[in-house]
């Protein structure tokens, strides 16, 4: 067993917080028992996981999308103060981090998924250095945009949304977790030969073909399962705790 202020800090150590201007809170977002011996992971903190949590006889809960964003008018009504009472009924504390859970260099998001699809980050880009840029792990390239794509919907077990670039073989590749679309363009400034991410809005299907680099939209659920369970899972051994991952199913 380990008391929350302790687990609190070893996440705060862990994924420094306090280099981020984010859209959220990141830490502890609601505060439970003080003992505890069982953490549960998902994505996001949705009733489904916490409902599975109570069933785990979880003491925390950890995610990358908590309960609380920024420009939330404050008011505890519908689907908010069913979770909210859920996790006050049963006492568990809930611990969430956005963004510096998309950056950790080894355990977030974006190394995560890189390391599953056989990319090695070697440069950083786009807002607060969030986007990874890199190769092949084993120096080749993955062929045209739809060889990515295949690849990557195999790795991640859904469809992938591709606008093909040009015909070019892609050896670097621009990647960004979740709904980061809005960094394609500063992917094609770094010189990227493709860009993967969560989603895909209007603009970016015609800077795709214009630019000749191709753009994958591959899931913003399906490209952030990895950095929850990846850090969790670390803390929970460093300190001694138990630890289950518990994958809510979400076609966005």
């Amino acid at each position: 067993m380990t008391q929350r202020q302790a687990l609190l800090q070893a996440f705060d150590a862990l994924l420094a917080p306090e280099r981020f201007k984010d859209y959220g809170p990141n830490g502890l977002q609601v505060e439970g028992k003080d003992g505890i011996e069982r953490i549960v992971s998902g994505v996001t903190a949705s009733r489904a996981l916490i409902e599975q949590a109570i069933a785990q006889r979880a003491d925390a809960v950890f995610v990358h999308h908590g309960l609380f964003w920024r420009g939330h008018d404050g008011r505890v009504t519908g689907w908010l103060k069913q979770r909210l009472a859920l996790l006050l009924a049963h006492d568990i504390n809930l611990f969430a981090y956005h963004l510096p859970l998309d950056a950790h260099p080894v355990l977030g998001n974006n190394a995560q998924l890189g390391e599953r699809l056989g990319l090695r980050a070697d440069a950083r880009f786009g807002e607060q250095d969030l986007g990874f840029l890199g190769g092949r792990a084993d120096g080749g390239s993955f062929g045209d945009g739809a060889a990515l794509a295949a690849h990557a919907q195999h790795v991640l077990g859904r469809a992938v949304v591709l606008v093909a670039g040009t015909d070019r073989p892609i050896r670097r590749v621009a990647w960004c977790t979740g709904g980061a679309q809005s960094y394609f363009e500063d992917a094609i400034a770094a010189g990227a030969d493709a860009f993967l991410t969560g989603e895909i809005s209007e603009p970016q299907a015609h800077y795709a073909r214009e630019c000749g680099v191709s753009f994958l939209a591959c899931g913003h659920h399906a490209t952030e399962r990895y950095g929850a369970p990846a850090v969790a899972a670390h803390v929970a051994a460093q300190l001694g705790l138990a630890h289950s991952f518990i994958d809510i199913d979400n076609p966005a």
